[in-house]
C-alpha cells in the first residue's frame, strides 16, 4: 500500500506518495499535476517539467505522425478520435 508525506503550506506545496514497487510520486497540491521518479530529486524534475507543459510551456507538435514513430508509436494504430493504442 503507498504512503504519503506531505511538504504543504495553505494549499500550495508537494505531496510525496511512496508507491507499492518503490518509485516516488510528487504531485504539485495547486494544480494536482503529477509526475513519479526513484528518487524524491528525480520525481521534483519530472515534477517540474510536468508542471512548465501543463502551464503552456514547451514546443508545438508541428507533425504529429513523426512524433508519433519517434515516440515509438505507429501511426496507423491509432484512432480517429486521437486514443493511442493501449487504451
Amino acid at each position: 500500500m503507498a504512503s504519503e508525506t506531505r511538504d504543504a503550506r495553505d494549499g500550495e506545496g508537494v505531496k510525496f506518495i511512496h508507491e507499492d514497487d518503490g518509485s516516488i510520486t510528487a504531485k504539485d497540491i495547486e494544480t494536482g499535476v503529477a509526475s513519479f521518479g526513484d528518487t524524491k530529486a528525480e520525481a521534483l524534475r519530472m515534477l517540474a517539467e510536468a508542471i512548465e507543459l501543463h502551464e503552456g510551456g514547451g514546443e508545438p507538435i508541428d507533425d504529429e505522425e513523426a512524433f508519433l514513430e519517434e515516440i515509438g508509436v505507429d501511426p496507423d494504430e491509432v484512432d480517429d478520435a486521437g486514443d493511442p493504442p493501449w487504451e
